[in-house]
């Protein structure tokens, strides 16, 4: 991580634990909003209007947080408006790397070699995890936020009328009800895999392991009874959440962070779910499996050789793989 703007040491999973050593999530650091007038949003400072090729994301597919952002992005109809650039999938000793591998850019806008960079170039004296996604203010050449769930929001409501309206994330009627499920489904289930993988004691590794699989068990009766999504006809900032876990679950979560007590390929609803989420236009394309499994392998503290494995075979997924050409977008 970064201290005082200085790279210290190699970059490790765990920077912080709790008293049972569980795996202790950082903070976002940069909390401003865009908004349609340039207002300041829930948190942070005014003067981010909502406009057309003024902000750029900086995400990694191997990344559910940032692939959050990159649906919320397509489905919303800003990817002419908001320009995206992509980190290499493998880890590196200072952490995201930008360059040339297959699917990932380098830097247009400031050159930078890694992410924790982009973070000193925000804050010269920052201190914390050199995280995506990060949205910039190409104007003022400013980090805006690097918090995914505000980021969504943002690209949902903060642009105004250069966001389609078709799609609503966050429905009004639905709001409380949304918040509530999102607050659960990130403890057990979002940051749970992460919890169990991470975890730095056996107690902690149960704990977990408890919740990841009491939540995958409650979504999947949930989801039984018939209804496309989480909260009806209606595709939510929610469904987000839940996908980008359950698409990564059997390539890398199951294996690789002994979530192995059942695979989502083992969940008829959620398996079912999982292929209409797929279906819907452009989120398929935000999906690299190759990406996700050679980032989350090369994290050297839970797989020190870098052997990255052959399967498991995950129908669809991998033909879907194999057609993204590029990356989701096309960076101004």
């Amino acid at each position: 991580m970064l201290v005082n703007g200085q790279w210290t040491a190699d970059w490790q999973p765990v920077q912080a634990t709790d008293e049972k050593g569980g795996f202790v999530r950082q903070d976002s650091g940069f909390r401003h909003w865009v908004t349609p007038d340039g207002r300041a949003g829930p948190t942070g400072d005014g003067g981010f209007r909502a406009e057309a090729g003024r902000y750029h994301l900086y995400v990694a597919l191997i990344c559910p947080w940032a692939s959050r952002t990159l649906i919320a992005r397509r489905l919303k109809g800003l990817d002419a408006i908001v320009s995206v650039s992509v980190v290499e999938p493998a880890l590196t000793d200072e952490g995201w790397h930008f360059g040339d591998d297959p699917g990932a850019d380098r830097d247009p806008l400031h050159g930078a070699r890694y992410m924790h960079q982009l973070y000193t170039r925000a804050d010269p004296a920052y201190t914390g995890r050199a995280t995506v996604p990060v949205l910039w203010d190409k104007r003022t050449d400013r980090l805006v936020n690097n918090e995914s769930a505000d980021i969504v929001r943002m690209f949902d409501t903060g642009f105004g009328d250069l966001a389609t309206a078709d799609v609503d994330l966050r429905p009004d009627d639905l709001g409380a009800d949304i918040d509530a499920f999102n607050a659960d489904l990130y403890r057990r289930l979002n940051n749970g895999v992460y919890r169990t993988g991470f975890a730095t004691t056996q107690i902690a590794y149960e704990e977990a392991f408890r919740d990841v699989f009491g939540m995958l068990d409650a979504a999947e009766a949930r989801l039984a009874g018939g209804a496309p999504f989480l909260f009806g006809d209606r595709f939510t900032e929610a469904d987000i959440r839940l996908f980008v876990t359950l698409v990564r679950f059997d390539a890398a979560y199951f294996g690789l962070f002994k979530c192995n007590l059942r695979r989502i390929a083992d969940y008829p609803a959620l398996s079912a779910y999982m292929a209409r989420v797929l279906a819907i236009p452009g989120i398929r394309d935000t999906v690299s499996i190759d990406h996700i499994k050679r980032g989350y392998y090369s994290i050297k503290a839970l797989n020190p050789a870098g052997i990255v494995p052959l399967g498991p075979d995950l129908p669809g997924l991998d033909a879907a793989a194999a057609r993204l050409a590029g990356h989701p977008g096309e960076p101004a």
